[in-house]
């Protein structure tokens, strides 16, 4: 799981201190209006919109910005209906690409996107064409130096986690979707500390890149992840760590 423990890290470290802020508040609140939508505006019985009012937090979304979110989901104030879509594709080197979407435009967003792909060594395809590589799971990445492996395999596993893996610095604990939540919590309540949390699509089998391949595909995800309509990018790559950092 190499490959996908090394971009979340990064991705979320980049969140975390990015200059797009901004793009990150909008992206955000766009999850938090449509789970408030969905699934009602108090986050105690909407799991979707529990973890997603956590990772407003996490990025120091303003209180006040959270509360409209919800309030656009649930009717209270006027807002832009929104369309979940999933687009799948190809990148560099025969990579599987999962892209979700929310968009208010569903025409102008698959341009935005296959224009995206083609541009940078990939291409789309059907629905359904890389969807089936994936599985969706919870998953945590936890700093080795950190905590204790045999208390947080302890702590993991008793909750309902179903794998722990060691990975270059890091612990990386997988859960089933359902389960994410509980073993989140227990590791919270335990002191854990957690460099990742989030319901993710884990590949079941990762490309191998290096060079120009490697240094084209980070630059796809990366595009795909400015687009103001992209909320989540999945990837089945495996990139060297130097390299992600050069890029």
């Amino acid at each position: 799981m190499s490959g996908h423990s090394k971009w979340a890290t990064t991705k979320h470290k980049k969140a975390a201190t990015d200059a797009k802020r901004g793009k990150i508040f909008t992206k955000i609140g766009k999850e938090i209006t449509v789970a408030a939508k969905l699934g009602g505006g108090d986050p105690s019985g909407n799991p979707r919109l529990r973890t997603a009012v956590a990772k407003a937090k996490a990025v120091s979304l303003p209180a006040e910005n959270i509360k409209r979110a919800i309030q656009k989901g649930t009717g209270e104030l006027p807002g832009v209906s929104y369309e979940e879509v999933m687009y799948e594709g190809y990148g560099p080197g025969g990579v599987a690409v999962i892209v979700e979407v929310m968009t208010d435009n569903r025409n102008r967003t698959v341009s935005e996107i296959r224009n995206i792909f083609s541009k940078s060594g990939g291409n789309m395809g059907e629905a359904g064409c890389v969807a089936w590589m994936f599985h969706k799971k919870g998953y945590l990445v936890v700093n080795r130096a950190k905590s204790d492996e045999d208390k947080l395999m302890t702590i993991a596993l008793d909750a309902g986690a179903e794998d722990m893996q060691t990975e270059d610095d890091n612990f990386v604990i997988t859960t089933p979707q359902h389960d994410y939540e509980k073993v989140k919590k227990a590791l919270e309540d335990a002191g854990v500390s957690l460099e990742v949390s989030e319901i993710t699509m884990v590949p079941q089998t990762y490309v191998k890149l290096e060079g120009k391949e490697a240094q084209q595909m980070l630059r796809l995800v990366e595009t795909l992840e400015d687009n103001d309509d992209v909320q989540n990018v999945y990837a089945n790559f495996d990139i060297p760590e130097e390299v992600m950092n050069a890029v």
